[in-house]
């Protein structure tokens, strides 16, 4: 695959194609791996940082949990949209929130925990809101691409032997994927740094630094928590990003899924239950890209009866909530999509 690159440099998006394989790799074995010292990795990872607004976060893998997860569609009056996103934005079992619609309708992603939360948004909070014209909720029914599986790495910046030395050396999981109680202290430093010490982890949890390594480790290897990435796409030349929604015959759901999974475009695709059979997050470098690709590669899929595309105003949210810089610039989207 040959895609083509603004602002970063090779270097660059090897680093980001390496942390997206292993977040808490140290500075060393990202510079022995990809034949820089370990500080020129440290300054390019404060330039990422800086510039290109890379994040290195925990995720909890709803679908490895056995979690539901929801997509909703949020038709709202055009001068309410951004307050309502924002506040979304803030709660803690939101992610992928966007302004579609020309900033009339707002897609977010809900993955909560329990399903009182789920009652809570859904059935109270949301329709008691007002300005929200229409609420549309699809559950999702089966990953195809996304989740620890990210966009970055369709990028090709890296070799198979590159691959496999930094892919961790997880244990096999000994039984299904959970989390317990006492993991939650963990986590939430996790989610606000996917690359915090585990001195700090020893210090949030109370555990030794051993027992915190032991159990970080059984998480990542159960696939119940994964490390992740996002960075401002437009810094890789690809700024706009859409939903589609698609619509399939029943008997192609699953082979027009796949073929999805493949496409150079494609951060994110699942199989929901609602009036569109797929959901798709792309990301491309224009609108002339999304015509091509709505145009191309989805129109000469077989079974594909019907798409509905909605190009994202503004990203809201990523994958965990960070508090706006004022002096940031940028969009930002994700190695993958939620």
């Amino acid at each position: 695959m040959k895609m083509e690159f603004d602002t970063l440099d090779a270097l660059d998006l090897q680093l980001l194609a390496a942390l997206e394989v292993d977040g808490r790799a140290s500075f060393s074995r990202l510079g022995a791996v990809l034949g820089v010292s370990d500080q020129t990795i440290a300054r390019r990872y404060r330039k990422l940082c800086a510039e290109a607004g890379l994040r290195v976060v925990a995720l909890r893998d709803a679908e490895r949990l056995g979690q539901d997860q929801w997509m909703l569609r949020l038709r709202c009056a055009p001068d309410s949209a951004a307050v309502i996103a924002d506040a979304l934005a803030k709660r803690f079992d939101t992610s992928w929130i966007g302004l579609a619609s020309g900033g009339t309708e707002i897609v977010c992603m809900t993955r909560p925990r329990h399903p009182g939360d789920h009652d809570d948004l859904l059935l109270g909070k949301l329709p008691r809101t007002p300005r929200v014209v229409e609420i549309r909720a699809q559950q999702l029914l089966h990953r195809f691409y996304g989740g620890p599986t990210g966009w970055t790495r369709k990028f090709g910046a890296l070799t198979d032997d590159q691959l496999d030395a930094l892919r961790p050396d997880l244990r096999p999981p000994t039984g299904p994927a959970r989390l317990e109680p006492e993991d939650e202290a963990l986590l939430a430093v996790l989610e606000r740094d996917g690359r915090a010490s585990y001195p700090e982890l020893q210090r949030a949890t109370g555990r030794s630094e051993s027992a915190v390594k032991r159990r970080l480790a059984a998480l990542l290897a159960s696939g119940a928590v994964y490390i992740d990435v996002e960075y401002h796409s437009e810094t890789v030349g690809y700024p706009l990003a859409a939903a589609l929604w698609i619509t399939t015959t029943p008997g192609a759901l699953h082979s027009v899924g796949e073929a999805l999974a493949g496409h150079d475009e494609v951060a994110f695709a699942a199989a929901t239950a609602g009036p569109s059979q797929i959901v798709v997050t792309t990301v491309v470098r224009d609108t002339a890209g999304l015509y091509a690709y709505l145009s191309g590669p989805i129109g000469r899929l077989e079974g594909v009866q019907h798409v509905e595309s909605s190009p994202f105003l503004r990203r809201v949210k990523q994958l965990t909530y960070q508090r706006p810089d004022r002096n940031a610039q940028g969009r930002t989207v994700r190695a993958a999509a939620p």
